[in-house]
């Protein structure tokens, strides 16, 4: 058995690619367009680790979708997780549980995505503004 990718369905293409590409700094591997069934079919990874993926799942007809809390949340460990934090408080993320401790942070996507970065090889050591820093909203 093999891992693929996690689907993740979207409701604005454009801003979830923003937000996964432009702020999270995935890259896109593919797409695939279905007029038949009306929907919109983008595989994203982290450089370097295109094997681990996350589909993201357009619908061209407007749905409501749900917080899905019960999908959990999709990782990512990162080489410096105030830098990350910082980088994409500077575009308008909201950092939902801050890194104080140096070790786990998350953010949620525009789609209520749940987001977790933990910190490559430990901790690093704490630092303000994260340690004063309080939780928003949920995660």
């Amino acid at each position: 058995m093999k891992y693929l990718h996690t689907m993740v369905r979207v409701s604005d293409l454009d801003e979830s690619l923003d937000f996964y590409c432009n702020k999270l700094g995935l890259v896109e591997l593919r797409r695939m367009e279905n007029d038949a069934g009306r929907y919109t079919l983008v595989f994203l990874a982290a450089p370097g680790d295109e094997e681990a993926m996350i589909e993201l799942t357009y619908n061209w007809d407007p749905e409501e979708y749900g917080e899905g809390r019960n999908f959990g949340h999709l990782a990512y460990e990162v080489d410096d997780i105030y830098a990350l934090c910082q980088r994409l408080m500077d575009m308008g993320v909201t950092i939902n549980r801050p890194p104080r401790e140096g070790h786990m942070a998350f953010v949620r996507s525009p789609d209520n995505i749940s987001i977790e970065f933990l910190q490559k090889n430990g901790p690093l050591p704490k630092q303000e503004p994260w340690v004063s820093m309080p939780n928003v909203g949920h995660w």
